[in-house]
């Protein structure tokens, strides 16, 4: 983690502001991270959608190892001087990029990789794969794939649809050959290639190899379904259980070193969590999931932390049993 004084990070947010204005008319439209108007909802949207009405059969669910951490910054510096020639600017973005680490006083130069914790790096990042992933795979579905493609990045997050999987399959050998000449390569664990879409769980069935498998993206796992009222295909999406498990682990260690606090404060804080949680989690879709009754376990846990057992703080409004567990 990069932490940058209070005046780099002004000078940072004064460039970032500045180089948006440069590459927001650059950047691809499948690009949704750390962009001016953009969200993860919208990256989520786009990806259900391009998966329910293209021709997508099979999904790539690619990761990129270490990505802020093996940025080049030879390709880094490459890649904004052909959009940039005010050498004030690149003379700053190389400073932060060697600005290295302090550790027990002593410090090292970095030569590779952009500090995730600086105002500069989410930008550097778009840019970094701007140049060495969305130009080039705009290409490549144009001109080499013969059926349907889909891309969807956030930051360095990247989900690809295909209609054919020899053509996935083909994208993958490519993409990873792609990727090395700029010092990156893909994380063998964790990108797959899975059969995903509209005909998946029939074709599946069919040669008895069970449901279609998952995949997860901004913490939502994505998985084949069919609505309720008309039996068509729709693109169903849960929380991912780890990031569940995550953050109910925090709010009971938090409970935990709240418990001699006023109930009425820790009920305030409590229901900030409870709407943070509603306003990203709470997406069509995300109301199938059967969990425990996270609204009745954290209720239980403030009464237990609060000096009066059975008191429940007047600062919180206690979601109904299950509530939180429709959104789990």
């Amino acid at each position: 983690m990069g932490i940058a004084a209070l005046e780099d990070k002004i000078v940072q947010q004064a460039v970032v502001t500045i180089l948006n204005q440069i590459y927001e008319v650059d950047f691809k439209g499948f690009s949704y991270g750390f962009r001016p108007g953009r969200s993860p909802h919208q990256a989520l949207d786009a990806l259900a959608v391009g998966i329910q009405w293209k021709r997508v059969n099979w999904v790539l669910d690619a990761d990129i190892r270490g990505f802020f951490d093996n940025m080049s910054h030879e390709w880094t510096m490459k890649f904004i001087e052909h959009r940039v020639a005010d050498r004030r600017i690149l003379r700053l973005i190389q400073k932060w990029l060697k600005a290295g680490v302090s550790e027990d006083g002593q410090r090292s130069e970095t030569k590779v990789g952009t500090p995730q914790g600086a105002v500069i790096s989410p930008l550097l990042a778009n840019v970094y794969l701007h140049y060495a992933f969305d130009l080039w795979v705009e290409v490549w579905r144009k001109k080499v794939a013969k059926g349907d493609v889909i891309v969807v990045r956030y930051a360095d997050d990247l989900v690809l649809g295909f209609q054919h999987r020899a053509e996935a399959e083909r994208f993958l050998r490519e993409f990873r050959e792609r990727l090395a000449k700029f010092g990156l390569e893909l994380h063998t664990d964790k990108t797959r290639l899975i059969e995903f879409g509209r005909f998946a769980a029939r074709d599946r069935k069919q040669r008895g190899q069970g449901k279609p498998e998952t995949f997860t993206f901004l913490g939502f796992t994505h998985y084949c379904g069919q609505r309720n009222s008309n039996g068509a295909f729709i693109v169903w999406r849960i929380t991912a259980k780890k990031r569940m498990a995550a953050k109910l682990k925090a709010i009971k260690a938090e409970l935990q070193r709240r418990k001699h606090h006023r109930t009425t404060e820790v009920g305030a804080w409590l229901r900030k969590v409870v709407l943070g949680y509603f306003q990203y989690h709470a997406v069509p879709g995300n109301s199938t999931q059967s969990a425990p009754p996270p609204g009745c376990s954290l209720a239980g846990g403030l009464e237990r932390s609060s000096h009066c057992p059975g008191l429940i703080p007047s600062g919180f409004k206690a979601p109904p049993c299950g509530a939180l567990g429709d959104f789990a």
